[in-house]
């Protein structure tokens, strides 16, 4: 991996995402997709070798000048090797995961499709061009296991499961249509796990009898993950430790 474009790098996950991939290889050079790149962890803006660029999975319109930046630090004729989606959106100010089915809100469900899901299929659309070279190309999409409609035995969450199992949906119609256009590629989606996050830290009661890891040892394990496929895993849902997942 010395080519990354991680989006949603200001997070947890992406965040020690980028920091792995800096330490463990000194000619691998990422690009962190975020929305207020200014704003991003101290952290992750010291790091060498990873360059800040401007990128709202809800805003559209910041998916040409995103690319525009990204041209210019990773032309496209060398294009991009791996693209990790870590862009994710549980609960915010105003909305929380339902209970119920009486708390369901199209804004909620609109915002949870927009970041979780639609983000993802425009920001692979913007980056075809960075795939089109002849290496293994490997893209990451961080899915959920709430996303799986053959796992769903609680119900609840209805957003976040349904823009999930969207998101898985994108995931397995781009391993069908990629491999047309920019083959060798992998393309799954992730479950990374419960990891201690701002996104877990409201349900940290409920965490208490689940295995629960830090963002950094996520990060190792997805990692392992993606490392470990290849063009035969296109359009798999793997688990955090390599494990497939149902649909």
């Amino acid at each position: 991996m010395k080519r990354v474009v991680i989006a949603g790098a200001s997070g947890a996950i992406g965040a020690a995402l980028a920091a792995r991939i800096i330490d463990r290889d000194p000619e691998s050079r990422v690009v962190g997709l975020c929305r207020n790149p200014e704003h991003a962890p101290e952290a992750l803006q010291a790091l060498d070798r990873v360059s800040l660029v401007r990128w709202d999975a809800e805003d559209s319109e910041t998916l040409e000048p995103m690319a525009a930046s990204l041209a210019s630090l990773f032309p496209i004729r060398g294009g991009i090797d791996t693209l990790i989606y870590t862009a994710v959106l549980l609960h915010a100010d105003n909305m929380f995961p339902e209970k119920r089915l009486e708390e369901l809100s199209a804004d909620a469900m609109a915002r949870s499709f927009a970041v979780n899901a639609t983000g993802f299929g425009l920001l692979v659309r913007a980056l075809v061009p960075w795939l089109r070279h002849r290496e293994l190309k490997r893209i990451g999409a961080i899915s959920a296991k709430v996303g799986s409609i053959t796992d769903n035995h609680l119900g609840g969450w209805y957003a976040y499961r349904s823009s999930k199992a969207a998101l898985n949906m994108l995931v397995r119609t781009m391993s069908v249509e990629l491999p047309r256009r920019c083959r060798p590629v992998a393309c799954v989606a992730l479950h990374p796990g419960t990891t201690e996050s701002a996104l877990s830290q409201p349900f940290s009661q409920s965490l208490a009898q689940l295995e629960v890891h830090s963002p950094d040892e996520t990060a190792g394990n997805l990692l392992a993950v993606l490392e470990g496929v290849d063009a035969d895993s296109n359009g798999l849902f793997l688990n955090w430790d390599g494990s497939a997942l149902p649909w």
